[in-house]
């Protein structure tokens, strides 16, 4: 699996990705993180202060492979993905300068063990204004990237798909949960929901 998964990611080299977002964060001032899913109810960071943030130009999509961690690379599950276009509500964490250099390395080794997602600085507005922040976003010419998928698509995975951390189903409820704890809708996810328990409670009344 390991090898499988480094082969779809050849040519984007984990660590030296870490270095460039390490170096181009610098160093001087305050470490910020944007985080859109599994961040804001696991955010495992040891952070001083958080923020509701709102993020232009990219949106939250569950529309990203998953074949260790919410499926198998026989049953894929998904994850979510920060995707351009639109815009996606979340909340932005802020590490002391002295932690950001290990924060971007405990983030590297969650989220960027293979290098798929493309780490960029976005700004991020806050009630107490703009700032910069580290986000994982994903490209649709990235081999993770599921493309369009249809009712059905999602319907099944969320009936069978399940990894080392447990279902997609449950993964994308935690993260709705979250989401409605905070004040944000997220419509789409919603509607994903409502297909899934629609698909559950036609398989419980099944003889």
């Amino acid at each position: 699996m390991t090898r499988q998964l480094h082969h779809a990611h050849a040519g984007r080299d984990p660590q030296a990705m870490l270095a460039r977002a390490i170096a181009q964060w610098g160093g001087e001032h305050d470490l910020w993180v944007f985080g859109y899913g599994s961040l804001l109810w696991r955010p495992e960071l040891d952070f001083e202060e958080r923020r509701p943030a709102q993020v232009y130009g990219w949106h939250r999509a569950l529309k990203m492979w998953s074949k260790v961690n919410r499926g198998t690379p026989e049953c894929p599950g998904l994850v979510f993905g920060l995707l351009s276009g639109g815009s996606c509500r979340g909340m932005v964490f802020r590490l002391p300068r002295e932690a950001g250099a290990q924060g971007i390395a405990t983030l590297w080794q969650r989220e960027m063990v293979t290098g798929v997602y493309d780490p960029r600085w976005l700004p991020c507005r806050t009630e107490h204004g703009t700032v910069r922040a580290l986000a994982f976003t994903l490209s649709r010419r990235s081999p993770q990237h599921t493309g369009v998928l249809c009712d059905d698509d999602y319907r099944r995975i969320f009936s069978t798909a399940a990894g080392r951390f447990g279902t997609t189903r449950d993964y994308a409820r935690q993260t709705y949960d979250e989401l409605r704890r905070l004040g944000i809708e997220d419509r789409a996810l919603a509607r994903l929901l409502r297909l899934s328990q629609a698909e559950s409670d036609a398989a419980d009344a099944r003889p």
